[in-house]
């Protein structure tokens, strides 16, 4: 049993690598913002279109070339990003 549960999570970590893959950062591209590779399109332009309620399917068809797997690489990547970080309040909750 514990060899086909550590087969599965080897199996989810390398489909969350094969997304990441699709994302990349250069200095020289999009003065180093992180884009959906082989694109001008970053990341964050990709989680704003869907969160002022864009779908993947008018995304894809929109810009031609990208595939749903390049919109799903977008969000991990922005949760990955998020794992790290530090939150403090700016004010409490009464």
């Amino acid at each position: 049993m514990m060899v086909v549960i550590s087969q599965v999570k080897f199996l989810e970590n390398m489909k969350e690598q094969d997304l990441l893959n699709r994302i990349y950062s250069s200095p020289r591209v999009m003065v180093g913002k992180p884009v959906i590779r082989g694109t001008r399109l970053s990341v964050e332009y990709i989680l704003n279109l869907l969160a002022h309620g864009a779908t993947v399917t008018e995304i894809l068809e929109e810009y031609e070339g990208l595939v749903e797997a390049d919109i799903r690489a977008c969000l991990l990547f922005a949760s990955r990003a998020l794992e790290s970080a530090s939150f403090m309040p700016l004010a409490e909750i009464a």
